[in-house]
Order: C-alpha cells, then sequence, then structure tokens
C-alpha cells in the first residue's frame, strides 16, 4: 500500500468528488480512479459508493479515514526530519589535519567558510598523515591537510597547500650552533629527540639518517612540540622539525639551523577522487585555493 494513494483517498473522500479531487491533486480522474482501486483492491475493501451522481464514502471508508489522515501526518513528518537530516549532513565537514592548524595558518581557512556559511559546523581530526589518508579512504574525513614527501598517493586529488623545509634544532650552548646549516652527518653522534613512530616526519627523519650513513639514536617521541623543545634546551637531544613548527615555537634557548642539502615537504588539501564532495567540502576546496599564498603553489 503506497501512502500516495492514502493521500489520494483522503481528497476524495473529503471532495466526495472524483473530478474535483483529481484538480486538487493536479493529476487526471482516471488516474485518480486507478489509484483508488489499487488501494481498495490491496486492502480488500469497498472504500466508496459510486452508484450515484455525488461519491459516496461507505462505513470502511469511514474507518479508513482517521487512520489515513493519521499514516499520512506521521509520514510528512517523517520526510521533514530526513530532509532537515540531509540538509544538516551537508553542512557539516569533517576535516583531517596534521597537527599544525595554526603553524600553517589552517586556522584562517576554517574562519573563512564558517564567514562563507554560517550554517555550516566543522569537525577537526588531528593525526599523522598515514593514518589521515587512510580516514579519508574510509570516508571518515571528508579532506584532509596531508604531509608529503616524494610520491603523491594516486588515490587522492592533491591541492598544493603549503611547502617546509626540515630543520635540525640543537641547544644554543651546542658547539654547531652558531653555525646557519648543517649537515646531518655532522650530527651522526647525537641523540634524537623525534615525532612519534607512527608519523611521516619520523619516518622521513630516519630515512634521511640512514641515507647520510647512520642510524639515528633516537631517545625520545612526542606530538606535543613543546616537550620537544623543553628536551632540546635540556640536552637530551636534537630535534628534526618542520621549520614553521620549530619558528611558531621560537625559544631564544635553541637554534634553528637549515639542513644541506635542503630537504622539503609538501601540505596537501588531499580528498579521494571521482568522489562527489558535499556543497560545503567543495566551498572550503575553493577558499583554501583562494587564500593560499601564491608561493605555496
Amino acid at each position: 500500500m503506497e501512502i500516495r494513494y492514502l493521500k489520494d483517498f483522503i481528497v476524495v473522500a473529503e471532495t466526495r468528488n472524483f473530478l474535483e479531487a483529481a484538480s486538487i491533486l493536479y493529476c487526471s480522474q482516471a488516474t485518480l480512479s486507478k489509484h483508488i482501486q489499487r488501494l481498495e483492491l490491496d486492502l480488500g475493501l469497498t472504500l466508496f459508493d459510486r452508484t450515484t451522481r455525488r461519491v459516496t464514502i461507505t462505513k470502511f471508508g469511514e474507518m479508513l479515514l482517521p487512520y489515513a489522515r493519521e499514516i499520512t501526518e506521521i509520514y510528512e513528518r517523517f520526510s521533514d526530519q530526513v530532509k532537515d537530516a540531509k540538509i544538516d549532513s551537508q553542512q557539516t565537514l569533517t576535516i583531517g589535519s596534521i597537527p599544525a592548524l595554526a603553524q600553517y595558518n589552517i586556522t584562517d581557512l576554517l574562519v573563512a567558510l564558517k564567514k562563507f556559511n554560517p550554517q555550516a559546523t566543522i569537525n577537526v581530526i588531528q593525526s599523522g598523515s598515514e593514518e589521515l589518508a587512510d580516514l579519508v579512504r574510509q570516508k571518515k574525513c571528508d579532506l584532509a591537510f596531508i604531509r608529503t614527501y616524494g610520491e603523491f598517493n594516486p588515490d587522492f586529488n592533491h591541492l598544493p597547500y603549503a611547502v617546509d623545509e626540515l630543520v635540525a634544532i640543537l641547544p644554543s650552548s651546542h658547539p654547531l650552533a652558531g653555525q646557519s646549516s648543517v649537515q646531518l652527518y655532522e650530527l651522526r653522534h647525537e641523540n634524537f629527540v623525534l615525532i612519534p613512530e607512527n608519523t611521516m616526519l619520523h619516518r622521513l627523519s630516519k630515512e634521511l639518517c640512514q641515507a647520510s650513513g647512520f642510524e639515528p639514536n633516537v631517545v625520545f617521541t612526542d606530538h606535543r612540540l613543546e616537550n620537544l623543545m623543553e628536551m632540546v634546551v635540556k640536552g637530551m637531544g636534537i630535534a628534526l622539525l618542520m621549520r614553521k613548527l620549530a619558528e611558531y615555537m621560537a625559544n631564544p634557548k635553541v637554534s634553528v639551523l637549515s639542513l644541506e642539502p635542503t630537504v622539503s615537504t609538501r601540505v596537501d588539501l588531499c580528498y579521494l577522487k571521482n568522489t562527489d564532495l558535499s556543497p560545503v567540502a567543495k566551498a572550503f576546496v575553493k577558499i583554501t585555493e583562494d587564500l593560499r599564498s601564491p608561493s605555496h603553489i
């Protein structure tokens, strides 16, 4: 039994006239008659007496009418709730990001989106690049700011957003602190404090040290940049971080040295290929394109 047949039944019952009901329902009288016949067939009941010039509702029709009104009213309320839920879901954006929202001015993009679309709800998930890629593939994130080095992920559309270079952070008392740059090989006898193992930056740091001919002695790992900086200040070891992260945590007790040769990474806004983005996600991509620095392109 279709809900629309119940709606047709209600209009016929209220007008007691198939022609007038058809006009109200914007359909032909023949179509309306077929709908009522189908409803009667489904119920195994005669709902209208058509033997007179004016349609008369039967006792079974009278019994059905209050239930038909209740059923259609409940269905309309349900439809409205589904419609509202769809609108809300289209206005919700889940963004993944490496833990550097402020350092790369990603917060500015979020503010710009909220100004453009005040109804938008923004959820942010911060994690390492590998985990973020998995979240995007699983569609737990609409898109994500992922750090890339070397080959790009073929599953994603990549919108270049920022470029950064890897630097060494030494205590200001270190013998090499007065230099502007350093080769990793010069640090082969040092202890290292790094971002944790499940991150692209940790893996990159180890690979670069290995390519320079030594295995880094990692004595401490932590996601929190302030803790890494504090360990450097206290002489626990040398940190390898991206320059923007180091400069954001500026500390007069440490020295930031460029690496020779320069090692650059990119932060890209990534989202799945062959997937339709929601309107709010498309708006965020456009905002990112417009507000990123020309030097990042």
